[in-house]
């Protein structure tokens, strides 16, 4: 694990751009070395923002580092949105993107000596499956460029959630064969299923929740998970409009602007 100096210099940086909306034109220190020492940062920097933690984002790793395939990011209080089609800001000069997402809300607190969970344990703890849209966004434009370990440094690369319709027959259905499309500014950029995201939603759930629990981190009810980018991480910019779809059935939107 690197130094705790560095960890602790590359946490303030980050907390400090993304608080001045500044742009960081390289990583401030030496990438960690691996996956402890990249959640050692994102632990010192969570230290450093007097915020409510709303929910999680989860993402994929691939190829996957150490047999881990999944990565996952504090989402903020204030940084969650319900309102259709609100503004969503990115940092300019930094990096900037929209995914379309399914979003579990948690109903129940995992048991906290819990450390392992079936699939069937995690999706008891959903009481809420909403569509969804995460902005992805980190005043680093080059977050994406240099690996896990980076991104999980900021924040896991988040920058708010949209949170849209409620899909009220989630546990009679399959959302993994849901077809999802996202458009920008009218045009269908990406598109995908949740059966090719690894194992899917509840999947990245009980990623989650085992891997909280490793961190001594509380999750509680009424947070939100993000569960990964369905139809894959679409670059935005300022002024752009989104638009993500859900078989047909609902969408959710949003615009872009400046942070």
């Amino acid at each position: 694990m690197e130094p705790n100096s560095d960890i602790s210099q590359i946490a303030r940086a980050f907390v400090e751009a993304r608080r001045t909306a500044s742009s960081l034109t390289a990583f401030p220190g030496t990438i960690p070395a691996d996956l402890p020492a990249a959640y050692a940062v994102q632990d010192s920097a969570l230290a450093l923002v007097p915020k409510p933690v709303a929910g999680w984002k989860v993402g994929r790793i691939n190829p996957p580092v150490d047999g881990v395939d999944r990565l996952a990011g504090p989402i903020f209080a204030d940084q969650v949105e319900k309102e259709d089609g609100i503004a969503m800001p990115i940092f300019a000069g930094g990096f900037g993107a929209a995914e379309a997402e399914f979003l579990l809300r948690v109903g129940g607190a995992p048991d906290p000596a819990q450390r392992r969970f079936s699939m069937a344990e995690a999706r008891a703890l959903i009481d809420a499956v909403h569509v969804g849209i995460e902005i992805a966004s980190s005043p680093f434009a080059g977050i994406n460029d240099h690996g896990p370990m980076v991104t999980i440094s900021d924040f896991g690369n988040n920058n708010g959630l949209v949170v849209g319709a409620a899909i009220d027959d989630w546990r009679e259905i399959d959302l993994n064969r849901w077809p999802v499309a996202l458009h920008i500014n009218g045009a269908e950029i990406g598109t995908g299923i949740a059966a090719d995201m690894l194992d899917g939603p509840f999947g990245a759930a009980r990623f989650l929740f085992e891997h909280l629990a490793a961190r001594g981190i509380a999750i509680t009810p009424g947070q939100w998970i993000s569960t990964g980018a369905v139809t894959g991480v679409h670059p935005v910019a300022i002024g752009d409009r989104v638009e993500a779809r859900f078989d047909d059935r609902l969408s959710v939107r949003c615009t872009i602007k400046e942070q």
